[in-house]
């Protein structure tokens, strides 16, 4: 099965929408886990257009009063995948991430929240982070896709587009 996964989109906060690049990406897609602060449903019903989506409410979502799940769990393939925004100080602390992994009782935990793309293996658990498409931080706008055969897991980062930040696409002196 092939899973996209989106998080922090912030449309049309801070974007105006979806950038192309994601939608070639999500192609081939059976299913999207968007895992927060999408700002407005129309992005949970263009993700729709492409696979079914499933969403968890974002720090943003809640103040702009989307209804969303805080949390979701799924099973594929024996593995357990928990969907969860990771608003946790400081962001991205792995060792936060892990518990909350842990109280989900999961194998793997999707999160967003940093708007800068991870995987990482802490003790038992393997925390995936897709990044921003739109609003990345010191990082490049990604986005992630899961592969699951054979009860194997195989998660990539995909770059959808150049940084915003200038100093991480300087190449060096001429």
């Amino acid at each position: 099965m092939l899973i996209g996964v989106i998080s922090d989109t912030h449309i049309p906060e801070r974007a105006l929408k979806i950038p192309e690049p994601v939608f070639k990406a999500f192609e081939d897609v059976e299913v999207i886990f968007h895992a927060g602060d999408l700002v407005s449903m129309d992005v949970l019903h263009e993700l729709e257009n492409l696979a079914p989506t499933l969403c968890v409410q974002g720090n943003v979502d809640r103040m702009c009063g989307l209804k969303l799940p805080k949390q979701e769990i799924v099973t594929i393939e024996g593995i357990k995948i928990g969907i969860d925004h990771g608003e946790v100080y400081p962001r991205g602390d792995t060792l936060q991430l892990k518990y909350i992994g842990m109280e989900m009782g999961v194998d793997v935990l999707i999160t967003g929240h940093t708007h800068t793309s991870f995987i990482k293996e802490v003790g038992n658990i393997l925390l995936l982070n897709p990044g921003s498409p739109t609003v990345p931080r010191m990082s490049d706008p990604s986005v992630m896709v899961l592969d699951i055969k054979d009860k194997k897991l195989d998660a990539k980062i995909i770059k959808i587009g150049d940084s915003k930040c200038k100093s991480l696409n300087f190449k060096g002196r001429e």
